[in-house]
């Protein structure tokens, strides 16, 4: 205490009485500041992740600019367009999500939207439909929806494909099912 005291006075009042103090006072200062900028830049250079937990039920929109891992209950809307979101093993989501990736391990009700990939990860489990040019999907998943696998740039052209293939992929898609339903 008598040390902080020297260090605030000779600071105000006399340099040179608390010239050595400050010395020995600043040191330790300057070093523990100095990591603390560095600590905080090293934030800024790798995206910190949020955690919400198992006990969290959110109701709503949810956005932010951060990655977000979710264990927790989340109905409504999710938005993280620059992030990455993953839904944890216990997640339970009933929501519009979109996202620059998703992960998926636990259980999500609603259409997924990501604009580099949705990764459906054992036992993870998904009702909807998915929009996004790269999907992923293990062994041991569940997904029951449609896939829209459009590239990034090329959402004109696409639009333009569309107009006179629809009736190609309704039959492309009643192909899948019944190859689905013949491999059962």
């Amino acid at each position: 205490m008598w040390k902080r005291d020297e260090a605030v006075k000779p600071t105000g009042s006399v340099a040179p009485g608390p010239a050595p103090a400050t010395p020995t006072s600043a040191p330790p200062a300057a070093e523990a500041a100095r990591p603390q900028p560095s600590a905080s830049h090293d934030h800024r250079l790798e995206k910190s992740t949020v955690n919400i937990g198992k006990s969290v039920v959110i109701k709503g929109e949810l956005n932010g600019s951060e990655d977000l891992t979710i264990e927790g209950t989340v109905e409504g809307k999710i938005e993280l367009r620059q992030n990455v979101l993953t839904i944890g093993p216990n997640g339970k989501i009933k929501a519009q999500l979109f996202a620059k990736s998703v992960i998926i391990l636990g259980e999500v009700t609603g259409n997924v939207t990501a604009t580099e990939k949705v990764d459906i990860r054992d036992n993870g489990s998904v009702d909807g439909d998915i929009a996004s040019p790269r999907v992923a999907i293990a062994e041991g998943a569940h997904f029951r929806g449609s896939i829209d696998m459009q590239r990034a740039g090329s959402k004109s052209e696409s639009k333009a494909e569309q107009k006179p293939a629809p009736a190609s992929q309704s039959q492309s898609s009643q192909q899948t099912v019944q190859t689905a339903g013949a491999a059962r």
